[in-house]
């Protein structure tokens, strides 16, 4: 089992859960982080800390699980690989327009495949 960052994360980018991984195995996109698969230890402390759930186990019962486990991977590593980010930085100024209660629209569309600066 692993984890993956979901939808719900784009254009929210809260990175709560970037501090308390102990494997340094997020990335950051412009508007999105995403989880290496292959450096997640399964530990799980990350999905509890994310303010709109977007973290879930590669277990979920979610009907987008395939295609955001295919995103994540394709941000974390390879020829797109964002870079790292291992410390908490501000959400996106509009975090609190697209959270999952306020934005009811599929975000996949508003995907950056830009890089964020990491640390």
């Amino acid at each position: 089992m692993t984890y993956y960052v979901g939808k719900e994360c784009i254009m929210c980018k809260h990175t709560d859960c970037v501090e308390v991984c102990p494997v340094d195995c997020f990335y950051e996109g412009e508007n999105f982080l995403a989880i290496n698969p292959d450096e997640c230890i399964d530990c799980g402390v990350c999905e509890p800390e994310c303010p709109v759930e977007a973290i879930r186990p590669d277990s979920a019962d979610d009907p987008d699980k395939a295609e955001m486990l295919e995103v994540n991977k394709k941000f974390s590593s390879g020829p797109n690989k964002w870079p790292v980010l291992t410390a908490m930085i501000d959400a996106l100024p509009d975090a609190e327009k697209y959270k999952p209660e306020n934005y009811k629209e599929d975000k996949l569309p508003l995907l950056s495949e830009n890089p964020g600066k990491g640390d």
